[in-house]
């Protein structure tokens, strides 16, 4: 997957924004009020292939782990709750988009 196809899905969820907090080379995907926010997913910028990191309910990223070498705990963030992903094809598109949703529910409630 590339950094624009993640891009392009996740801001069609509900008041999905992009920042740069952590300097231009990490966007952050937030949801709620601008300048605030809940941080959705990180995506390492110009990462080959592509990292994204996204918060997971704890049980299931443990399985997550345990099932895919590409599923890692979350790189600089609590690794109870956040996974980072590998895009190698390991797991889809479309699976790797239920797994945004499911950040974004977590976080938007």
């Amino acid at each position: 997957m590339e950094h624009k196809k993640f891009e392009d899905f996740i801001l069609t969820l509900p008041k999905v924004w992009l920042d740069y907090p952590f300097g231009e080379d990490v966007a952050v995907y937030k949801a709620g009020d601008q300048p605030e926010g809940k941080i959705v997913a990180i995506v390492a910028e110009n990462s080959d292939p592509l990292r994204v990191s996204l918060k997971c309910d704890p049980k299931l990223a443990e399985h997550l782990r345990e099932k895919y070498e590409s599923v890692l705990p979350g790189y600089h963030l609590n690794k109870k709750h956040w996974n980072t992903i590998v895009c190698s094809g390991q797991l889809t598109d479309e699976e790797i988009f239920d797994l945004a949703r499911h950040s974004y529910e977590l976080v938007a409630g």
